[in-house]
């Protein structure tokens, strides 16, 4: 199988998360794009203040190997308006994909019509220019009936306010890999969370972020039926090894 393709190679730490400057940060970036550009992985992820010179980067060296930032991240709580001028922005530098982190904590306190809101209004934006729009929904956050539930409610909001064309380029992603949990849970994408994403998300698709670190594994997810998987493993899953980073 070729898993390459299903990739986002992921990068997300800030430099204060890192210990390490912007420059060494944006280093990091664009040796992680030219393993991208080597090994054709299908995109790279990476935090919005570095898509500009990222996608200046891969133009020069003639590549088609797509951008993609996060939005909101980590913790969604931002507003709408701060989430659409973060979008809005890297709109601008050259993000192809666009990734936002779900207000699950609205979510969860059963404020519906605030998450619906951003997800209509955010997505318009992306789709408005022709870009590929994800939720991450932190799943390590939630029950498998929450899991459920707000996968639904996103199809759901795709029908009601989308056209079926736009549905190849709406996401449900499962996790940011920033979340803390306890007791060694796993914080990222697991096998029974994808396949409840699987199944309440209807003709949308599901991308597992974070955790998939053996190639098994991403061929299992890609079987499952994923269609893009986040992982900051992606050379070491392309050469068929296993690796122990965190994401």
């Amino acid at each position: 199988m070729n898993i390459a393709q299903y990739l986002d190679s992921t990068y997300l730490k800030t430099p204060a998360q890192s210990g390490i400057s912007n420059e060494e940060t944006l280093q990091l970036d664009k040796e992680l794009t030219q393993e991208a550009i080597d090994h054709s992985i299908f995109a790279v992820m990476i935090r919005p203040d570095y898509v500009a010179d990222i996608k200046k980067y891969i133009q020069e060296k003639g590549s088609n190997v797509a951008v993609g930032t996060v939005i909101g991240f980590h913790e969604g709580t931002y507003s709408i308006d701060e989430k659409l001028a973060e979008a809005s922005k890297a709109i601008e530098d050259g993000a192809d994909e666009l990734d936002f982190v779900i207000n699950y904590s609205a979510y969860l306190n059963g404020d519906l019509e605030l998450v619906k809101d951003e997800f209509v209004k955010c997505t318009q934006l992306g789709l408005k220019h022709q870009k590929v729009v994800k939720w991450i929904i932190e799943i390590a956050a939630l029950t498998d009936e929450q899991i459920a539930g707000i996968t639904k409610h996103i199809s759901t909001w795709a029908k009601e306010n989308f056209s079926e064309s736009d549905f190849p380029n709406i996401f449900v992603k499962s996790s940011t890999g920033f979340y803390k949990t306890e007791g060694g849970k796993p914080n990222g994408a697991t096998f029974e969370g994808i396949k409840i994403m699987l199944d309440h998300a209807g003709q949308l698709s599901v991308k597992a972020a974070g955790g998939v670190r053996t190639p098994e594994d991403a061929e299992k997810m890609i079987s499952m039926g994923v269609k893009r998987i986040g992982t900051s493993s992606a050379l070491a899953l392309i050469k068929n090894e296993s690796s122990s980073k965190g994401y």
